[in-house]
Formats: structure tokens, C-alpha cells, sequence
């Protein structure tokens, strides 16, 4: 039994997967799944002038939460953790996390391998959702492109069945594809990235600038329901930065399976008019009608199942 985590930027979800009886035609098993309130990014951002009181916390959060798993299942053997920043493949050093501010240059498997004892591996938490969405995809496949719609948007590819890292870590961070020049400022230091338009903050953002309202992204989702013209146009905005990225992405890597996840893609509805619309206009015309579309089934269980799936290819 492995356990999984989930970091993201207010959750903290962790499961309990068991690969004992998986094989190429059977899948792994989630046996349960708990959630921790861990509001992260709030606590980097007031704590980003002090980055190290930021990481401890971090730490004491995931390893506290681990151990309450841990007295219900004793036989964890290990644990993979999807986690949202820039990690290198060779060190698992997390270099940089722009949506939790003043964290550079840590290191969570080693960190957090010395407070529970067991053996710790950090993936970027798009690329465990792919691997997750990979493994338990419906039919047989051999190649995947993830993305995922949160706090920000992530993006992992799985190719021949393995992983893709990159060379150095930063491999399909696809909300960084720059969608508007000169646009907004991202936290990753540039202007005009996608995910400052098509994630629940860009759509935040988005709202706020023609209202002068602060709303969550459910509410203005909610709003656009009910015919907001202001709500409507964000999340049309979404749609069209996030087509526009991805348009790009298959020029380069030429995959049929392409699976949208993530809190957000709940409000696909709202997003998938526009969407279509520009991704039929931005396509080259040998991919058009050869992208397989769709949205997660799984929710946050990809990344759970993901990040434990990859501690098994690590640690065997």
C-alpha cells in the first residue's frame, strides 16, 4: 500500500492506494481519501518575506496529516507527492512554486523523509494527475496530455507509458504559455501566461476587472448561469487562452488524448464555447477532428492515485 498526496494551493488531500493486485488489465485501488484544510498559498504569501518559517509549516502539515493515515494503515510502505512548483528530475529539489511565493530551492522528499521514516517522492502535481488519468483511463492508451484547471493550470504528459519530466523538471508547464503580450503579471515573472486567464484566479481577476467585485470562480460560474454578461465573458476568456495553449502544444507533440481536470473544468459548460471555437481556428488542419477531448471523470482522485503510482515506479 502507498500513500498519495494531493498539494494544492488550500487543499491538502492524501489517499490510500493499493497496487497489490494491479496489472496491465486491472487497475490500482483507491481505498479512501482524506482532506486536510492546508491554505498554503495564503500562508506563503504573508509569509514570503520569511520563506524558511513558511517551509516548516508546510512540512509539519503534510507529516502530520501522513501520520493520522498511517494509524489506520500501518503497512504504508511509501509515499508520492504531487506538488505544484518546478521540480528537477535527478535531485527532486523544488526550484520554484509561483503560486506559493518565497519557496525556492527546497527539498521535500528529503525534508520530509526524516520526520515520518519512510521513503518520500515529489513529482510536479499536473504531471501525477497525468500519470493517474493515464493509468486509469477507460481503454487502453499509450500517450496522454493532462491539464489541469486549478488555483493555476498545470499540464503532464505521459509518453509510451512513462512520465515526461523534462530535462530539467519544467517539462508541459502549459499555464506559462504566454496567450496575451504584455498581459497580466504571472508568478512566474512574466506577462500575458496563460493561467492568468483560464484558472479559477485568472477568471477571478477577469471578473473583478469589469466589475470592481471580488467573487470566487464558483460564484462567477454561478453568475454566468444566470446570464451575467461580465461572468459570461470570463469564463469565454478561459476558454480561449486555454484552446489557444493548447493549440500550440499539439503542434509540438502531435497526441491524440488530451483530458481537462481540475476544480475548474466543472464549469466546462461555460468554458467549452469558446474553447472550441478557437481551438478549431488555431489547429493545424492535419490535427483537426484528431484530438480526443475530455473532461476528468476522476476529480482529485488523478492526482492521489497519480502521485502513489509514481512512488511505486521510483521505489521498485
Amino acid at each position: 500500500m502507498l500513500i498519495g498526496i494531493d498539494v494544492g494551493g488550500t487543499n491538502l488531500r492524501l489517499g490510500v492506494v493499493d497496487i497489490a493486485t494491479s496489472t496491465e488489465s486491472t487497475k490500482p485501488r483507491l481505498i479512501e481519501e482524506m482532506r486536510f484544510q492546508a491554505d498554503f498559498s495564503a500562508f506563503c504569501k504573508l509569509h514570503q518575506h520569511a520563506p524558511a518559517l513558511a517551509w516548516q509549516k508546510i512540512l509539519s502539515t503534510i507529516a502530520n496529516a501522513i501520520e493520522v493515515v498511517r494509524a489506520k494503515y500501518p503497512e504504508v510502505s511509501a509515499v508520492g507527492i504531487g506538488f505544484p512548483g518546478f521540480i528537477d528530475p535527478h535531485t527532486q529539489v523544488i526550484s520554484q512554486s509561483p503560486n506559493l511565493p518565497g519557496l525556492q530551492n527546497v527539498d521535500l522528499s528529503t525534508d520530509l523523509r526524516a520526520l515520518i521514516e519512510l521513503p518520500v517522492i515529489t513529482e510536479n502535481d499536473a504531471l501525477a494527475a497525468a500519470y493517474g488519468e493515464y493509468v486509469m483511463h477507460p481503454y487502453q492508451i499509450n500517450h496522454l496530455i493532462y491539464m489541469g484547471l486549478g488555483t493555476g493550470v498545470g499540464g503532464g504528459l505521459v509518453l509510451n507509458g512513462r512520465p515526461f519530466q523534462g530535462l530539467h523538471g519544467v517539462a508541459m508547464e502549459v499555464g506559462h504559455i504566454i496567450v496575451q503580450e504584455g498581459g497580466r503579471l504571472c508568478g512566474c515573472g512574466n506577462l500575458g501566461c496563460m493561467e492568468q486567464y483560464a484558472s479559477a484566479s485568472g477568471v477571478v481577476i477577469s471578473y473583478f476587472e469589469s466589475t470592481q467585485q471580488h467573487c470566487t470562480a464558483a460564484e462567477i460560474a454561478s453568475r454566468a448561469e444566470l446570464g451575467d454578461q461580465a461572468a459570461v465573458v470570463a469564463y469565454a476568456l478561459a476558454g480561449k487562452s486555454l484552446a489557444q495553449a493548447l493549440a500550440h502544444i499539439l503542434k509540438v507533440i502531435d497526441v491524440t488524448d488530451v483530458v481537462l481536470g481540475g476544480g475548474m473544468s466543472a464549469a466546462w459548460p461555460l468554458i467549452a464555447p469558446s474553447f472550441q471555437q478557437q481551438l478549431a481556428q488555431d489547429l493545424i488542419p492535419a490535427l483537426c477532428g484528431k484530438v480526443k477531448l475530455r473532461v476528468s471523470e476522476m476529480g482529485d482522485q488523478a492526482g492521489i492515485v497519480g502521485a502513489a503510482m509514481l512512488a511505486s515506479l521510483a521505489t521498485n
